[in-house]
């Protein structure tokens, strides 16, 4: 991937115009979705690709399916198309109504992002078998920031959800399964809910961003509540996420920071984690940092968090923490651990430019590991920056068609076209189904009919007691007569 493409993809993090292509765009963009067939340079064969793509799953010798590794098509160049060619014409306008380019997506569906939150599910099965309840904390607290990790270098922004898609997984040897269904398309609003095999936690929530335009850069505030359930233990947590912030949106290199508080509460026992995701400040020494801490219900501290977003998190006491910080300003040796490879250097001088340098963690002696980042494959680059875990998100394994909901997001015909490498195809896919859902709400507001919801109602979080969009039941039974044609 070359630097301009890199500079493009940092732009669209986890979500974060999952407000874009709306059924009440005007389409006034829609042209330059046309230029995408005529700036590649792919292979044509590569598009017909399917084998073991998207054929039948491999079976280990331990049983367990070996799911694929690999992308049919490898992706295509951005670095002919201009972010700021396409917002400029935004200013003064509400960026949910906004229809952004196929340029800029990567093959996945906003619902399948948020599956994303799943693929560090060792954390939740660790909580689930820590008998001290502080121990359950650091493990929950190390899940929350794991999942905002799958936004780091992430490619394109995700398809924004029709009204009434899905998408389900289910993953025997990870040992959950996941449901997702967009509720609301104004404002965009996706509903989930993931459960154990074993019935050891019941995960869900609702993701609705509120994105702001400043100008020189884009930001994400999220909104909705994230619940996290841990059965045997009789316990809840509950947390947002922090808010998301893209730089130099009109001239320099694009970089991303996240910042804010995020309150994960255990309202069982009381305890609760308080991290603050810092913004990078004037020289950038704190940009992807993480820092916090545990007390329990009467505040007393009972252990401090540290890290970064991007790499790992640790955890060790607060006396032996406060100790290694006075010692750290009275210029006392600190022990770092081996820099990451994401050093990042600015490319001009602006104000609103990226820091020059991220520092790596300052390892603290005694600290204990709570969580690292998984590697990505050799050739993420050429996969969107994908994980592992998420090449596999869109999957089309033998005869899953003929059991998956006809709404489910690997039935789409834009996002199966733009992985398998056909762009034109995939253009023309999606001002279709763009046109067809915006037809379908004019028919529904003709006759005066109102949208349901499939999967999830409204309804109120038994835990915080606001708004929130609670599971249904009854998906797994797989009646899917009644299920909206969108696709």
């Amino acid at each position: 991937c070359s630097s301009e493409e890199e500079t493009i993809q940092k732009l669209l993090p986890y979500g974060f115009y999952t407000g874009f292509d709306s059924d009440n765009s005007s389409g006034d963009f829609s042209e330059a979705n046309h230029k995408v067939a005529e700036m590649l340079d792919l292979d044509p064969h590569q598009s017909n690709r399917t084998g073991k793509h998207n054929g039948e799953s491999e079976i280990q010798e331990n049983g367990i399916k070996r799911h694929r590794t690999s992308l049919p098509a490898p992706m295509f160049s951005r670095s002919d198309f201009s972010v700021w060619s396409i917002l400029k014409k935004c200013i003064g306008l509400e960026l949910s109504k906004i229809t952004m380019p196929i340029v800029f997506n990567e093959p996945l569906s906003f619902l399948q992002r948020i599956t994303e939150y799943m693929e560090h599910i060792y954390l939740i099965n660790k909580a689930c078998s820590h008998a001290d309840p502080l121990e359950r904390m650091q493990a929950v607290a190390a899940f929350a920031v794991s999942a905002v990790a799958s936004q780091w270098e992430r490619t394109g922004k995700p398809f924004n959800p029709l009204l009434g898609e899905t998408y389900e997984l289910t993953r025997e040897d990870l040992g959950f399964r996941f449901i997702s269904e967009q509720v609301s398309h104004h404002p965009p609003i996706s509903a989930f809910y993931s459960e154990g095999l074993n019935k050891d936690f019941i995960f869900h929530g609702s993701i609705y961003p509120k994105l702001k335009f400043w100008g020189k850069s884009i930001e994400a505030e999220p909104r909705g509540t994230i619940t996290l359930e841990l059965l045997k233990h009789n316990e809840a947590y509950t947390w947002t996420n922090p808010t998301c912030c893209v730089h130099n949106v009109i001239i320099g290199k694009l970089w991303l920071e996240q910042y804010g508080t995020v309150e994960i509460v255990n309202h069982s026992t009381g305890d609760k984690c308080v991290l603050n995701f810092k913004p990078c400040g004037l020289f950038g020494k704190e940009l992807h940092r993480v820092e916090g801490y545990i007390q329990d219900k009467n505040r007393k501290k009972l252990c401090v968090i540290y890290g970064k977003w991007t790499e790992c998190l640790w955890c060790t006491d607060p006396t032996t923490y406060e100790t290694y910080k006075k010692n750290e300003k009275r210029g006392g040796e600190q022990k770092k651990l081996k820099p990451s490879e994401d050093v990042i250097k600015s490319e001009n001088d602006e104000a609103d430019d990226m820091p020059e340098v991220q520092d790596t963690v300052q390892f603290i002696p005694g600290s204990k590991l709570l969580w690292r980042i998984n590697c990505r494959p050799p050739n993420s680059s050429q996969m969107y920056n994908f994980t592992s875990f998420a090449v596999s998100l869109n999957e089309l394994e033998k005869g899953m068609e003929a059991i998956l909901a006809p709404t489910d997001c690997r039935l789409r015909p834009d996002i199966r076209n733009m992985e398998n490498g056909n762009m034109d195809v995939a253009s023309k896919e999606k001002e279709r189904l763009e046109e067809k859902q915006r037809a379908a709400r004019k028919e529904r507001a003709k006759d005066e009919v109102e949208w349901h919801t499939r999967w999830f109602h409204q309804g109120t979080n038994p835990y915080t007691g606001t708004s929130d969009w609670l599971y249904s039941g009854g998906y797994f039974d797989r009646n899917f007569s009644d299920c909206p044609d969108i696709y």
